[in-house]
């Protein structure tokens, strides 16, 4: 991105090391494909000539992209704009110029939010990693998450979010939503995903997550009885579902005598556990812990930008690796 550089952005330029914050954003502004995901968004992005020229199309993507890899609210990234020189770098500004306030960073998620285009982003994403051919759909792997959702009723309507519900994990409760993904069994890429309230059951949900040209199909026990199911006898692929809990426990009491469905157990266990990727990218690496919005689809929105950047950073990591 062509653009003036202030004295001290010009000097926080010139300078010698470079922090891990400054490689990662190097790494991702070659990386990413702007010009495609750009195209997804052009059409609906606000043109000059109807009131206030608008920021570039260019800067707003990446301001949004920022505040998905570090999780800040609107307010927390106009403010980072402001004190960190290689976000405001990254997003092509510079302190002699306009520096976005936290309404248009938040009216740039709403105009994703309202015509789906994060949705359409994610699919661009896995187009573009299709025709790379790094999206290899031998088999898929399937899992969900529980993301949880504050339950306080300190809003205008007096009551926690009704979209939202809660369900029991072990022995724990929790509110929130479910994140159900379908990840691509060689690479750990999500090729697909739905939200739903953390009640829905996880075998409700198979049915979204395929793309239809499987192998196999790995999954936890939670997925036990998917190949009986109406919606799923036309899959051809071979169905992989780990046993309960208590069953697994029944056999580590007695190993030598269980030692061949022990060992299939693990070995299951070993495919699965690449689904656990993108949740750890986007828990781990990107923040995001708890739900910051209400309504499911506010919160699809925000899920379809975090798992497509999660495989370009999955992509980084395997090209680095």
């Amino acid at each position: 991105m062509d653009h003036q550089l202030s004295f001290a952005d010009s000097e926080f330029n010139s300078k010698r090391r470079q922090t891990r914050k400054e490689k990662f954003l190097g790494r991702m502004e070659k990386l990413i494909p702007w010009q495609r995901l750009e195209s997804v968004i052009e059409p609906y992005y606000p043109k000059a000539g109807n009131g206030r020229k608008p920021y570039p199309l260019s800067t707003m993507l990446r301001i949004h992209c920022l505040q998905q890899w570090y999780s800040m609210s609107d307010p927390a990234m106009e403010d980072a704009l402001y004190e960190i020189a290689s976000m405001r770098l990254f997003a092509g500004l510079s302190l002699d110029g306009a520096i976005p306030d936290h309404t248009t960073i938040m009216n740039f998620r709403h105009l994703l939010e309202r015509y789906g285009l994060a949705r359409k982003i994610f699919q661009e994403v896995s187009i573009w990693l299709n025709e790379a051919g790094v999206l290899v759909k031998e088999g898929t792997l399937l899992d969900a998450m529980i993301i949880e959702t504050p339950t306080s009723t300190k809003n205008k309507a007096g009551e926690r979010d009704p979209e939202m519900h809660q369900t029991k994990k072990g022995n724990q409760w929790y509110f929130g939503m479910k994140a159900h993904i379908g990840v691509d069994a060689r690479t750990g890429l999500t090729h697909s995903f739905t939200t739903t309230a953390a009640n829905e059951l996880d075998l409700n949900q198979a049915e979204h997550l395929l793309h239809g040209k499987e192998q196999f199909i790995f999954a936890d026990s939670g997925y036990r009885g998917a190949e009986k199911r109406e919606e799923l006898k036309a899959t051809k692929a071979d169905w992989q579902i780990a046993e309960i809990p208590s069953k697994v426990k029944a056999l580590k009491k007695h190993p030598r005598i269980n030692k061949i469905p022990l060992k299939t157990e693990y070995l299951k266990a070993s495919i699965r556990a690449k689904v656990e990727h993108p949740f750890r990218i986007i828990k781990c690496q990107f923040g995001f812990t708890k739900a910051r919005y209400r309504g499911l689809m506010k919160n699809d929105s925000k899920l379809a930008i975090l798992f497509a950047l999660a495989n370009i950073a999955r992509v980084d990591q395997m090209m680095r690796a």
